[in-house]
């Protein structure tokens, strides 16, 4: 009988896992229970990949051999619930890809400075010479990088999602940046269930493998206590001098997994400003130099590089006033990590779709830096209950124009109006990107 593979969800990684299903000579089926955007369409149509849009057909689905589901399908949809009574194993795109691969893969996750983590490392990896591909939650999906290119090297951005739904799945070298509070309404409001999902990225592990984390982070120490992880450990930390790992003294960047031949590089080279990105370039150069990058290659990639599109992204300075898009904050702790690199006095656009926020983390910063929120959003009671003691002047809007505008007002020279939501945007945005395009556009416009 013809092995029959079904996908549930036809964005990036959907196409690109029915990509490969149909090189591998599977019988290939795509369900997608919103509108199919057109470029995805156009693919399925191009390869002749059977699909539906705006339903999932219980008999075109309940037949499958095995299903790869889009990352943000939760485990209680209705369909997810059916097929797992029915014992058919629902896979991530990630874990199918692997399967079909020799290349060895570079692992990171984290609730905050994945994206600019994996960027950094893809870009050491690339100038050194690797034939390294970018893939996961950022680029191209890696089932279509495995189908259609041929690269020695991944650098993969792994959410909790992604991690539920990978089982045989292994890192050769896996990042784990820190564990805060996010996406809890998925793991019924308990953080150790988050802090198990996270800690998947490094089961299977042996010891000829690597793990790197944050020894400064409460929360992946107490998961570490709960974990047996057989892999090599690396720890990095910005307080205490570390004997192998990455540590930070007298400004300096220091990198000490190999005694002959250690990294040093003052923090006020790094292209990337301000603490967490302190972390997120050790991560990066601990992950060169257990690849035995050279120390030339790794200082000048981390120098040079470009900070990623939505986060803490320079927009332009008007009458003496920055703008700055940091909308991929879609947490409390990434808008902490924003607020805590500013300078100057803040006017902060807050808001969104609420993810049950504790906003407690962000008091003592928002009393030190910020004179004014302009919430966006339709529902802003639990800010101005969060802040009404701690900031003076909290302003509703309900349109990406009229935040910037009422910022625009709010700002004198030499401050900062920062759009960092600490909250998802599908209230008013199609997700983050969309939030921060039009907030550049709005700056644009003033």
């Amino acid at each position: 009988m013809e092995q029959r593979i079904v996908i549930l969800g036809a964005g990036e990684s959907g196409i690109g896992a029915a990509m490969l299903a149909q090189k591998q000579g599977f019988a290939v089926f795509v369900s997608d229970f919103g509108v199919i955007a057109p470029k995805y369409k156009e693919a399925l149509e191009g390869l002749n990949i059977p699909f539906e849009e705006e339903q999932h057909t219980a008999e075109l689905i309940l037949n499958a051999t095995e299903v790869i589901k889009s990352p943000g399908i939760p485990e209680k949809a209705a369909i997810i619930k059916e097929l797992k009574a029915l014992g058919i194993p629902v896979i991530s795109e990630i874990e199918f890809a692997k399967r079909y691969t020799t290349a060895k893969t570079i692992c990171i996750t984290g609730s905050n400075g994945k994206t600019t983590t994996t960027m950094l490392t893809y870009e050491i990896l690339k100038n050194a010479g690797l034939n390294v591909g970018l893939a996961g939650n950022i680029g191209h999906s890696f089932a279509a990088q495995v189908a259609t290119a041929n690269f020695d090297w991944y650098v993969l951005e792994i959410s909790s999602f992604m991690l539920d739904d990978m089982y045989d799945f292994k890192a050769d070298i896996a990042v784990l940046l820190n564990i805060t509070p996010d996406h809890l309404d998925r793991y019924d409001y308990k953080m150790e269930n988050y802090a198990a999902s996270k800690m998947r990225i490094a089961q299977n592990q042996t010891a000829s493998d690597y793990f790197i984390y944050c020894a400064d982070d409460q929360e992946t120490l107490t998961a570490l206590n709960n974990t047996s992880i057989d892999a090599v450990q690396y720890p990095f930390s910005i307080y205490k001098e570390v004997e192998n790992g990455g540590y930070l003294a007298n400004n300096d960047l220091h990198i000490n997994i190999n005694p002959l031949n250690p990294f040093t590089m003052s923090i006020t080279e790094l292209a990337l400003q301000g603490k967490h990105n302190i972390y997120n370039s050790m991560a990066s150069g601990i992950v060169a130099k257990v690849l035995d990058i050279r120390n030339l290659t790794i200082r000048e990639s981390m120098r040079d590089m470009k900070n990623i599109e939505h986060r803490l992204e320079n927009v332009a300075k008007i009458n003496g006033v920055e703008y700055i898009n940091d909308s991929k904050a879609t947490n409390v702790n990434s808008t902490w990590y924003a607020l805590e690199s500013m300078s100057t006095k803040v006017v902060l656009i807050l808001g969104g779709v609420d993810k049950g926020n504790d906003y407690t983390m962000l008091k003592d910063l928002m009393k030190d830096k910020v004179k004014a929120i302009v919430c966006l959003g339709k529902n802003n009671k639990l800010i101005h209950k969060a802040f009404e003691n701690d900031v003076d002047i909290i302003v509703n809007t309900f349109s990406m124009e009229e935040a910037v505008k009422v910022s625009y007002h709010l700002a004198k020279k030499g401050d900062t109006v920062l759009l960092s939501p600490a909250c998802a945007s599908f209230d008013l945005f199609k997700n983050y990107e969309d939030r921060g395009n039009q907030f550049k556009i709005a700056v644009k416009e003033l």
